[in-house]
Parts: C-alpha cells; sequence; structure tokens
C-alpha cells in the first residue's frame, strides 16, 4: 500500500434550528441582514446536555458504518476542535470511550476552521508511514457554546455540528499531498480567548484575506495533486461565509465543480464544516464516487490547509 483513502464519510447536526427570525428576538438583527451579509439563513444548536465528544460520536458512528466496519477495526481517532472545555480526557479518548473502540491512539488537534484538512493530512501520513491502518478523523464544534449572545456580528454566524471520516490504506492515493501552512502575525484576527472563553474576530481583515490571499494557495494543492482547477468536480471550503465561499470559489478556477454552500443551513460549525458538507454533497449525490473534491480549511491562527480527495 502506497497511499490513503476516504473509506466512508458520515455527519450529525443537533436537532434544534435557530433561525434568524429567532435571532431577531434575542439581538438588534433581522433575516435581511443576515442574508445580504453572510448569507446564513438557520444554524443547528446543541443543548446543554450534548457535548462536544456527543456530536463527534454520533457523525464517527455514522461514517463506520457507512464503511462497514466495527469499532474495533480503528486504531488511530483524531478529533479536530476548538471548544473542547475539558482539557483531559481528550475528546478523542472520549469519543473511543463512548464507540467501544479499544487500545486506538486517541488525538485531539486545535486547528480552528482549519483542524479538520489537518487532521485529514495527520491520518494520511500516519496510514502511509505504517503508524496506523485505519484512522476516525472527525471535525466537530459547539460554537454556541463560546458565543457572544449579545454581538450581532459574531453570533449571527455559528452553528454547531460534526462531520467524520474513515481512512484506510489504499493501493492508489485517494487522499492528495497537504498544502498547508499559516499567517501567525495575523493570527488575532480570528480569537476564542479569556473566561469563559468568547468567539470573536475582525471580520474585514479575514475577509480579505481570505478573497485575496487564498486562491493561489488553493491552486497550488490543485498542482499538488496533478489536477488543474477546471478538473475538480466538488470544493468544499470552510463554511465561514457566502460572501467568502463564492468569490474564494470563482477564484480559485474550479469552473466545472459543484461549490458547497451548506453554510446557509448550517452557519459557521468551525472544524465541522468541512466534513460536514462533504458528507452533504456525497448523500445528495452531487458527487460521485471517485470524483475529485477540493478540500480547504482556513481561519483561526490564520491557518490554512487543503488537500484533494478522492469521493468514497
Amino acid at each position: 500500500m502506497n497511499g490513503s483513502r476516504i473509506a466512508a464519510v458520515g455527519h450529525y447536526q443537533p436537532a434544534k434550528v435557530l433561525t434568524n427570525e429567532d435571532l431577531a428576538g434575542l439581538v438588534d438583527t433581522s433575516d435581511e441582514w443576515i442574508r445580504s451579509r453572510v448569507g446564513i439563513r438557520t444554524r443547528h444548536i446543541a443543548g446543554p446536555d450534548e457535548p462536544v465528544d456527543e456530536l463527534a460520536a454520533h457523525a464517527a458512528a455514522k461514517a463506520l458504518a457507512a464503511a462497514g466496519l466495527s469499532p474495533a477495526d480503528i486504531d488511530l481517532v483524531l478529533v479536530a476542535t476548538s471548544t473542547a472545555i475539558d482539557r483531559s480526557p481528550n475528546m478523542a479518548a472520549r469519543v473511543a470511550a463512548r464507540l467501544g473502540i479499544p487500545h486506538a491512539a486517541t488525538m485531539d488537534l486545535n486547528v480552528v476552521c482549519a483542524g479538520f484538512t489537518h487532521a485529514l493530512a495527520t491520518a494520511d501520513h500516519a496510514v502511509r508511514a505504517g503508524g496506523a491502518s485505519r484512522a476516525l478523523v472527525i471535525g466537530a464544534d459547539k460554537m454556541s457554546e463560546v458565543a457572544d449572545w449579545s454581538d450581532r456580528t459574531t453570533c449571527v454566524l455559528v452553528g454547531d455540528g460534526a462531520g467524520a471520516a474513515v481512512v484506510e490504506a489504499a493501493g492508489e492515493p485517494g487522499i492528495g499531498p497537504v498544502l498547508w501552512g499559516s499567517v501567525p502575525e495575523m493570527g488575532n484576527a480570528v480569537r476564542i480567548e479569556g473566561t469563559p472563553p468568547r468567539f470573536a474576530q475582525e471580520g474585514q481583515s479575514v475577509y480579505r484575506w481570505a478573497t485575496t490571499q487564498l486562491p493561489p494557495i488553493a491552486r497550488r494543492a490543485c498542482e499538488r495533486a496533478g489536477l488543474e482547477p477546471a478538473d475538480l468536480a466538488g470544493v468544499v471550503l470552510h463554511q465561514a461565509n457566502l460572501r467568502i465561499i463564492e468569490p474564494l470559489a470563482e477564484k480559485i478556477g474550479a469552473v466545472n465543480a459543484v461549490v458547497a454552500r451548506d453554510v446557509t443551513e448550517s452557519g459557521n460549525t468551525s472544524a465541522a464544516s468541512i466534513p460536514l458538507a462533504f458528507s452533504k454533497l456525497i448523500e445528495q449525490g452531487a458527487v460521485a464516487t471517485g470524483d475529485p473534491v477540493l478540500l480547504f480549511g482556513f481561519g483561526g491562527n490564520l491557518s490554512y490547509a487543503g488537500q484533494v480527495v478522492r469521493c468514497p
């Protein structure tokens, strides 16, 4: 085996839906204001009895079932999250305990909105190096727990959810080389900090950076996979804001690709946004088995990571 592939995916969202009209009753905002600025209509909000690891475990269980595997088949669990309140046990260990996964290595990765694509690259590297045979890679965040619900510029953005992928060894690479990096001097542009922790960002700085600096980086991720952007069947960017997603996808040059726009119904779910949107595209039949899809995360730390994957 000289590569790895995504064998299956799954996603999960809490049952409670918060609409723009609901938010208008909490802060000075409106459906028109929110849609015109970020494109979001609804978002899912977890209850106080739904911790991050529970969201993650639901998505992971669906991915395992879709792959036809049992918990004992997994020897590496990676959870990308920035909203784990407790320091230990980490979310990966808690997911392994919830699903009954024995003996797996369990690690969390906190790269905020680029967390899933970082974790996917880490799993790919581990499998190709022989450090794992099958990995569960999960992006899960409960952004509602770190939102300032009195700040209309940020609370309208966030949602909760999880997405997961099963990664396994393959004869032909199904996960392309990662292109990752960061802009540390802009790290304060997206923050979750303080006691209690609260999400804040410099929206205009993030918008300018994402729409001007990221297109050539995303194109280089395609080059590393040996593809032109026009060869892509799908593009799944971090679901931050429709006003970022649409111009970024256009500037990448993916003229034949389906562009994920799950932000409209899920909001910004941070590390969950890419696997959540990717899983939905597959579930809806918008992309087919073997299709090349660019996954590209960006955000907190001003970090970014992207790779082209083949659909399971």
